[in-house]
């Protein structure tokens, strides 16, 4: 009996104790939920405070370093991660400047496409109305990608004053490519750079011209972009000027001189930079050192510099010359033999898959070869002959035999 009497109090009594439990694990539950929106509430201040915090010291090593000169009667507008003069006879920016930073890595917050006046340039207007079927791109000065990063930093790029036109030619083909190569320099090289970008103005631009257009927005005939390591052991400088229009090679055939941009457009860039630093950084274009480990671009080199010799042309140039007996110049900077194709293949100034032209040499035909193709041109400078065909819409050249060959410097002597 008594077994029995413990049993029936056991019974009675489970379900309030259960009941006792199962409030306390759901009272727990919510604390840690409560705890868990604190945690989250705390962690959001603190990436809030560390995005102020960096577009903080951008804009103070932007005021150190990174600023053109102001011309007169000119006004700076500041707006988080660029700064710009405006120019409102012509609605265009005269002059951006940024830095990009390596948070690109990691940013990635979405595009968002909703352009504005700026509240700060004096005579910023609305200029959806010039630029709809005005077949112009609104094209970013300040690339809103260089600023995934940073919510405010990101919308402040899609201000009008941040805008100019650009022919759909030039704002999604090499203009594009450009954004991508500055980009990639940073994230393999983990350095800054300072940006400057603009158009160049001049007498008697074009304007937008559609039905309903009150402004005049008028339409540059080509842009620059003037970019900066001021950060790494090493300084260099580098520009691009581009026609607005079709640019038919690789962004790196329009490098230029920082210093030649100043003459074209009488900007004064990266002034406050001291003098004998200033001085050798714009006087510099080589690509080459902006490429880096890691990069699937590395190694690629700029086309040899047109006009060729009489019946030569360069890499970029291959593509106008299919189904014609021409000779082909350029570097050779990577070289793969294929079991399967039975072929060694050369890849001339830029490396596959982003190859403009490569040529082959099958396998049949090495003993008419005193050299090993794949080893011996690696590196050099060459220019085949042959008809050009394509493969894939990329122009080659099959090489038979070595006479077909020629060594840049020999042709040069």
């Amino acid at each position: 009996m008594e077994h029995v009497a413990k049993a029936l109090l056991v019974a009675l009594l489970f379900p309030a104790v259960q009941a006792i439990g199962q409030d306390r694990l759901d009272k727990r539950s919510d604390s840690l939920a409560a705890a868990l929106e604190r945690v989250d509430a705390d962690r959001m201040a603190l990436l809030s405070h560390l995005e102020n915090t960096k577009l903080a010291i951008l804009r103070r090593d932007l005021y150190a370093m990174g600023l053109p000169a102001m011309g007169q009667g000119e006004k700076r507008i500041d707006h988080p991660g660029h700064s710009l003069v405006y120019d409102p006879s012509h609605h265009v920016p005269r002059w951006t400047a940024h830095i990009v930073t390596p948070d690109i890595v990691t940013g990635n917050l979405a595009r968002i496409d909703t352009f504005k006046a700026d509240p700060k340039a004096t005579g910023s207007i609305d200029l959806f109305k010039e630029y709809w079927y005005s077949g112009y791109d609104r094209g970013h000065m300040v690339p809103s990608a260089d600023m995934r990063w940073s919510q405010q930093a990101l919308e402040a790029t899609y201000y009008y004053s941040n805008i100019a036109p650009q022919a759909a030619d030039l704002n999604r083909g090499v203009w594009a490519e450009l954004e991508d190569w500055v980009r990639r320099s940073v994230r393999y090289g983990n350095e800054r750079v300072f940006v400057v970008t603009g158009p160049v103005l001049s007498e008697g631009m074009d304007r937008l011209s559609t039905p309903d257009a009150q402004a005049t927005v008028r339409i540059p005939r080509r842009y620059f972009k003037a970019i900066a390591d001021l950060d790494g052991p090493e300084k260099k400088g580098i520009a691009f000027l581009l026609e607005n229009g079709p640019n038919t090679e690789a962004p790196m055939s329009y490098a230029v001189t920082i210093d030649s941009i100043e003459a074209l457009t009488g900007l004064d860039l990266f002034h406050s930079v001291p003098d004998d630093i200033e001085g050798a950084i714009e006087a510099q274009n080589d690509p080459k050192p902006w490429y880096h480990e890691g990069d699937p671009f590395f190694g690629e080199v700029p086309p040899i510099k047109p006009p060729l010799p009489k019946g030569m042309f360069n890499t970029a140039q291959a593509k106008f010359h299919i189904g014609n007996e021409v000779t082909i110049c350029g570097t050779v900077v990577s070289t793969r033999r294929t079991v399967k194709a039975n072929a060694i293949y050369l890849n001339m100034d830029r490396l596959h898959p982003h190859q403009d032209f490569y040529a082959t040499v099958w396998d049949y035909n090495g003993p008419n070869f005193s050299y090993d193709p794949e080893t011996y041109l690696l590196n050099r400078k060459v220019c085949v002959s042959g008809k050009v065909t394509t493969w894939q819409d990329v122009a080659r050249i099959s090489v038979n035999n070595e006479k077909e060959i020629q060594f840049w410097e020999e042709i040069q002597r």
